[in-house]
């Protein structure tokens, strides 16, 4: 067969029909998406790529961004990322033909006999023959898959789907990281303003103690004054190794989220901070850009096209495989002569399966199932942002509504606490009654903190329902350099 008639074989393996159905994007409604939301939520969007400078506290910042760089989480979803890459180069190298090559060297020698004795004129004897010989080859040869009906192709289109699908897995794994080094950041601020609620307690409650004291001495009242005082002192002290621990605990996470020891941002963190506040997303948007602005759901997106495209594959191997081989091959005694004769042959052979139990069909309904199943994959991702959506809305208005709230009897108990402190100096009301105003004072500002805690932690949880912290509009792709974070992130 010449050289011209493989052309339109090979046009056809390349451009020939491709089996199995051809992937469609989902529509919104087909998804179960809503046009709105069911909370109040104005349907303006804003850039949340960096959301986390809302909260104007540079050392949160700071952290976030170094646990984005160096995140081990992220440097695993880095390296998936590009083992997706590697297959899908794999599955591209299916389009060429491969071509490998030979070469060799040998050579004989006869060890005993095979020669001959000549006796010369002058009488002399002499052995001749029996002596050795070299032997040189070279050889090429050369193999191709048509995939006359798509399976080549079907192939790339779900290791590109998978690739993609690594790159949104990478960007979920990001945001989250992100997020956890948020909230750990708030709780370790938010056991720090507890701590010093609970010390300045401390404090009042050992001036409590000295004077339920002297007014013992002075039999102005009972010892039940001074051992209330005590009980009350006690139970103060005994809730700030609690906090400490607590404290501890999210410092020591935030380490670990930012690829160091547990304990390497201590000096960073001790000095006191407020619980950050951030500035509130003017707008949500609407309940279809979930469709684009979460990872997850993106990832979800590309999986259901990867299942879609191996239904291809799984049926072209119920069709014809047609192959080509060639080789090339010389042989000779001597280098010079190498390239005196060349032989070569050319072979195309079509392969069909004719029984096998019923297995490739069977893996074809598989294949139907597996698409069937990153289909419902891909509608609960849509369901769940939109849940996480909603939920961070309302936690986020309860959380501010709580704080105010709070605020309010925050200020209220500690002017009642001070006017109990005031009263019982002059005598005027008994221990039990400071006792108490001072416990709601101190669980009232405790509450104060929480709520505040609560509310930025909310706000955390909406960026992050909203897909925030990464750029949605770029597909994350493997950098140039593997130590350097992909493509797309912030």
């Amino acid at each position: 067969m010449r050289l011209r008639h493989l052309v339109p074989l090979l046009s056809l393996g390349v451009a020939g029909c491709s089996v199995g159905p051809d992937y469609r994007p989902q529509t919104p409604a087909g998804l179960g998406v809503p046009a709105a939301f069911s909370v109040p939520a104005a349907p303006t969007r804003e850039d949340l790529t960096r959301w986390w400078n809302r909260f104007d506290d540079p050392v949160l910042g700071q952290l976030v961004e170094q646990a984005a760089s160096a995140n081990l989480d992220v440097a695993q979803a880095v390296a998936r990322l590009r083992q997706a890459r590697e297959a899908l180069v794999q599955s591209r190298a299916n389009l060429l033909p491969s071509v490998s090559g030979t070469a060799g060297y040998s050579r004989s020698e006869t060890l005993a006999g095979g020669g001959q004795t000549i006796t010369l004129p002058d009488g002399t004897v002499q052995n001749v023959g029996g002596g050795g010989a070299n032997n040189f080859s070279l050889g090429a040869s050369a193999q191709y898959q048509l995939g006359l009906f798509g399976e080549v192709r079907r192939t790339i289109e779900a290791s590109r789907a998978d690739y993609q699908a690594s790159g949104f897995d990478y960007a979920t794994t990001l945001l989250s990281v992100e997020q956890e080094v948020a909230r750990n950041y708030v709780l370790a601020r938010l056991y720090q303003a507890q701590l010093a609620n609970a010390r300045a307690s401390l404090t009042l409650q050992d001036d409590n103690l000295e004077i339920a004291g002297f007014r013992v001495q002075a039999g102005l009242v009972s010892s039940l004054d001074q051992e209330q005082a005590r009980v009350q002192r006690a139970q103060t002290a005994a809730s700030i190794p609690t906090l400490e621990q607590q404290y501890n605990a999210a410092v020591s996470r935030l380490g670990v989220l930012t690829a160091q020891a547990p304990g390497a941002l201590k000096p960073l963190m001790a000095p006191v901070r407020a619980i950050p506040a951030g500035l509130p997303a003017q707008g949500v948007g609407i309940p279809a850009d979930v469709l684009r602005q979460r990872p997850d759901v993106r990832a979800a997106e590309r999986q259901l096209a990867g299942a879609t495209a191996r239904i291809g594959v799984a049926e072209a191997a119920l069709y014809p495989n047609l192959a080509i081989s060639g080789n090339i091959n010389t042989r000779a005694g001597t280098v010079g002569t190498l390239l005196d004769t060349v032989t070569g042959g050319l072979f195309a052979g079509v392969t069909q399966a004719i029984f096998n139990g019923g297995r490739l069909r069977s893996q074809v309904r598989g294949q139907r199932a597996a698409a069937d199943a990153a289909l419902a994959a891909y509608k609960a991702a849509v369901l769940t942002a939109l849940e996480d959506v909603e939920n961070a809305i309302v936690a986020l208005d309860t959380a501010q509504r709580r704080q105010a709230t709070l605020a309010t009897a925050a200020d209220a108990a500690d002017a009642a606490a001070v006017l109990s402190r005031s009263l019982y100096r002059s005598g005027l009301t008994d221990f039990t009654t400071l006792s108490q105003q001072e416990a709601a004072a101190l669980s009232a500002r405790n509450g104060v903190a929480q709520a505040r805690a609560d509310a930025a932690t909310a706000l955390v949880q909406l960026f992050g329902a909203l897909g925030g912290g990464w750029d949605p509009a770029r597909v994350p792709d493997v950098p140039s350099t593997p130590s350097s974070a992909p493509a797309g992130t912030p």
